[in-house]
């Protein structure tokens, strides 16, 4: 496991868990640079779309695409329930369960 991750067991508890690790300026900074990143290979499939490129070569590039929008979702992902999730699941936030269970379901459809 990296070293900015925890793995969790039974003995811990929601507060050990929902520790912030990085900053949350540097946290905005890097999930910024990976959306521009995404943005230039969706520029870089549509160009190849516009000049007509063999197909087998633009899913290839779709297929990449793909994966990092779904990095960039987990990255997103781990935000929000260290930040978020947690802070209101501490503070009794009854909602908050609801709102996450809705975005599960989301995720997964």
């Amino acid at each position: 496991m990296e070293n900015n991750q925890k793995q969790l067991n039974a003995n811990e508890t929601v507060g050990d868990c929902c520790n912030e690790n990085k900053s949350s300026h540097e946290a905005k900074r890097m999930l910024i640079n990976r959306l521009s990143r995404i943005i230039g290979q969706i520029n870089g499939i549509k160009g190849m779309v516009e000049k007509d490129e063999y197909p087998v070569d633009i899913l290839i590039q779709a297929s990449a695409a793909t994966a990092a929008l779904n990095s960039f979702s987990r990255e997103l992902f781990q935000k929000y329930v260290s930040e978020d999730f947690c802070g209101r699941l501490k503070n009794n936030d009854s909602d908050v369960i609801n709102e996450f269970l809705t975005l599960l379901k989301k995720m997964m459809s």
